[in-house]
């Protein structure tokens, strides 16, 4: 009987491992990985390790979060280890008070206390960016340094530091010569957590920074909406530190045995570390603030961008900096909708990129400023389809930056065309394709292709045919079991794993540069031609800049950058053309240019009551998927 616990002792333990350490092993293994794919391996590559080291954005925040961790964990640790000592000689009404204090940080919803310090920063108008995430970082790693050392200050002989000041120590000399020493793992212990918090950290980072300011959390939050193998890259890099600075941290008490065993002070182990680390830190912060360039047009001015994740070409940023002298710090999103909240709570950018519909409500709402068409050198480069749509008819504030529709990509060995060309959007209803299929987590999108498949237009304020649009959607989760996803969908149709699905022209650009057997199919009945457009916002600090930007991106270096990289169409037309044309890279990929001339597509229009009633009805959408599934 002991022989088979022990044995499923050790199955157990042998599984844990598996289910902890495996996903590690798969990110290191793909982080070699030729391909662009994240799930299909196509041969070994040190090309994403390239990537990295030249990617500025993800080694400033390999800088940042390492830089935040370790000034955090010293400050922590000190001020921690203070407070513990000052408490345990406190009166015991006190002590408790101050425990309940201690805990309330660690048993708070991270979210709560995210959104604590964002008004907090806000209230007092203070500048959200570096210094904002350090004092965030060290505020809550604080009680996590106190829960480590106030075991060990309890554990000690309260006479011990009156015994030393008896026998001639000073109370200072009485600190550090005897309570320190007799509490050192408790403080190494705080310290490791920390610094283990602080890299970990995600949800307060993300709402306490600003000024384009990432740690890795927050970087690979916005990688990862669209694919990019640098992921596991730079993953597989913070794993080789952790565990460098893990073994590090296991032979360290060996050496410090044997150098006590010689009679030598073993004090300074504990010191010279920290120094080195604050040292270390303080360093790359002048470092990387020490940088200078030579004297250019726009030297020492800063343009504050806001654009959505992944969607600016790698040398786009440092090639503007190049010639302006300017630095351009940029900040993502990930829906129009967050985006908006910043917008309209005053927070200041030079360039914003919107789509179409979320234009026209932040010029309706007054929030951007006509463009300066002296200023504006790009006109002529752009292609007509996307100037004078009805959310700016005269351009008069955005300038089109990436441009598409919104149809279906279909694996052509498991798709008959002539069901495509029969059913359109009905294909979603089509009984042969059932658990084959992926509807896209977007309310907008999804009852787009609701209502073009029943015949309506995509900007319907009729509740009757939103209505229908709801039941036709329902209908679909209810029968057809689809996979709701939003960008996985990339992936995922590049691999083949189902018949089809509803995504963006961009994306399903790059899926068919991936996979031959991938097709891209407008329905007939319309579908959403859509536009991000540049604007600049109302309150914006720098619009000379950010004029000087637009004409950048729009021009061919820019654009060209931009298009071959995001995979999105430019509305350059020269780029446009090139990139389609013989020898480009999405030749004879019809997803990379928009279709024209079918007077049922649409662009999307802002009515805000229509919003509210499709966001509360897609929410119903979800609720009946997840109870079919």
């Amino acid at each position: 009987m002991k022989k088979e616990r022990r044995l499923f002792g050790k199955i157990l333990l042998l599984l844990l491992i598996v289910f902890f350490y495996a996903p590690i092993l798969y990110m290191i293994i793909f982080s070699f990985n030729e391909g662009k794919s994240l799930t299909h391996f196509t041969g070994f590559s040190l090309r994403w390790y390239q990537h990295m080291l030249e990617s500025r954005d993800m080694m400033e925040a390999l800088y940042t979060t390492f830089s935040v961790a370790l000034l955090a964990t010293v400050i922590s640790t000190v001020a921690g280890t203070i407070a513990a000592i000052g408490i345990s000689k406190s009166k015991r009404i006190i002590r408790d008070i101050m425990d309940q204090v201690n805990n309330l940080p660690m048993m708070n919803p991270e979210i709560v206390t995210a959104i604590g310090f964002m008004l907090l920063f806000i209230t007092f108008r203070v500048e959200k960016g570096y210094a904002t995430m350090l004092l965030a970082h060290i505020a809550f790693c604080i009680p996590y340094v106190m829960l480590s050392v106030m075991p060990k200050v309890r554990s000690l002989d309260p006479n011990l530091a009156n015994a030393a000041m008896d026998l001639g120590a000073t109370p200072m000399q009485a600190l550090t010569k005897v309570i320190v020493p007799q509490i050192t793992p408790g403080i190494i212990s705080g310290a490791l957590i920390a610094f283990t918090m602080s890299v970990d950290d995600f949800i307060i980072s993300y709402f306490v920074t600003g000024q384009g300011v990432k740690n890795l959390s927050i970087m690979v939050y916005t990688m990862s909406k669209r694919v990019n193998p640098s992921i596991n890259a730079i993953s597989t890099l913070v794993v080789v530190i952790i565990t460098i600075a893990l073994l590090a941290i296991n032979l360290l008490p060996l050496f410090v045995a044997r150098q006590q065993e010689k009679g030598k002070s073993t004090r300074k182990l504990i010191v010279i570390p920290a120094v080195g680390a604050v040292v270390f830190a303080v360093g790359l912060i002048f470092m990387k603030n020490g940088m200078t360039q030579s004297s250019l047009p726009y030297q020492g001015q800063t343009l504050h961008v806001y654009n959505w994740g992944e969607y600016t070409g790698e040398n786009v940023i440092p090639a503007f900096e190049a010639q302006t002298g300017a630095r351009v710090v940029m900040e993502n999103f990930d829906s129009n909708e967050q985006m908006y909240i910043k917008i309209a709570n005053g927070e200041a950018y030079d360039v914003v990129v919107p789509s179409d519909y979320m234009i026209q409500r932040l010029i309706q709402e007054k929030l951007l400023q006509k463009l300066d068409q002296e200023k504006l050198e790009c006109w002529e480069n752009l292609t007509p389809e996307v100037l004078g749509l009805p959310y700016d008819p005269e351009n008069e504030y955005s300038v089109p930056y990436f441009w598409g529709t919104v149809g279906i990509v279909y694996d052509t060995t498991k798709v008959d065309i002539e069901d495509l060309e029969r059913e359109g959007f009905d294909i979603f209803h089509d009984q042969k394709y059932k658990g084959d299929i992926y509807l896209y987590d977007s309310e907008r999108d999804s009852f787009m292709m609701a209502l073009k498949a029943l015949g309506y237009s995509m900007n319907t304020a009729d509740e009757a045919e939103l209505q229908e649009a709801y039941n036709w959607l329902v209908a679909c989760v209810e029968t057809m079991e689809p996979e709701i996803v939003t960008d996985e969908i990339i992936d995922n149709m590049a691999q083949g794993r189902k018949a089809l699905g509803l995504i963006y022209s961009g994306d399903a650009t790059y899926v068919m540069s991936e996979n031959e057997n991938m097709g891209f199919y407008l329905p007939d009945r319309g579908t959403n031609i859509w536009s991000d457009g540049m604007v600049i916002p109302a309150n914006a600090k720098n619009p000379e800049l950010a004029h000087e930007f637009i004409n950048f991106i729009s021009d061919y270096e820019g654009a060209y950058d931009n298009s071959s990289y995001v995979g999105y169409t430019s509305a350059n037309i020269e780029v446009m053309e090139e990139l389609s044309g013989e020898g480009g890279d999405y030749e004879g990929i019809n997803a990379y240019i928009p279709r024209s001339g079918n007077p049922k597509d649409e662009v999307f229009e802002f009515n805000d009551e229509t919003r509210k009633i499709i966001s509360n009805l897609w929410s119903k959408v979800k609720i009946a998927a997840s109870n079919a599934n």
